[in-house]
């Protein structure tokens, strides 16, 4: 894995990969939504959703090995801009209440994503039309999307304030 950043900020490449993705991810979920909703189009929609899953998953995935393995903690990279102790604790203290928000929500999000992708796949057809399930999987898809929206804005928030700020 890169050690560095490339937004311009002392942080990693996989932190900075992730808070792009954070910002991409949205606006490709909203357009999955539109072209269900309004077009129609059940297996564009199923295609793009099991897309961004996968994706999530292997960006997540690499980014907890890059951040626990190679860095050894979200704190060491809070450590490239505060080398002396105390500043860095200070710093450590200040942004912590900030990640379990943002935990909160990205630990429940690929819950709900895995759970609503795993239950369409079962009962949609192939290719997926509305049926019993789509009740049920409305429901699920938009606690999913709110949930991704949240973790999205709350790491956002939480790369701000320990990484730029």
């Amino acid at each position: 894995m890169l050690k560095d950043g490339f937004l311009g900020y002392q942080t990693s490449f996989m932190l900075d990969f992730v808070v792009v993705a954070l910002v991409v991810i949205v606006p490709i979920l909203l357009y999955s939504l539109w072209v269900v909703r309004f077009r129609r189009q059940y297996s564009r929609h199923r295609g793009l959703q099991i897309l961004l899953g996968v994706v999530l998953l292997l960006a997540v995935g690499l980014f907890e090995i890059d951040l626990q393995l190679v860095h050894g903690g979200w704190e060491n990279i809070v450590a490239k801009r505060y080398p002396d102790a105390a500043e860095l604790s200070r710093k450590v203290s200040e942004v912590r209440p900030y990640l379990w928000v943002h935990l909160v929500f990205a630990v429940t999000t690929p819950i709900f994503w895995i759970l609503t992708l795993a239950m369409a796949i079962r009962r949609f057809g192939n290719p997926p039309i509305p049926g019993q399930h789509s009740a049920v999987h409305r429901k699920l898809g938009w606690i999913s999307t709110i949930d991704i929206t949240l973790t999205s804005v709350t790491g956002l928030i939480f790369y701000y304030v320990a990484f730029i700020r």
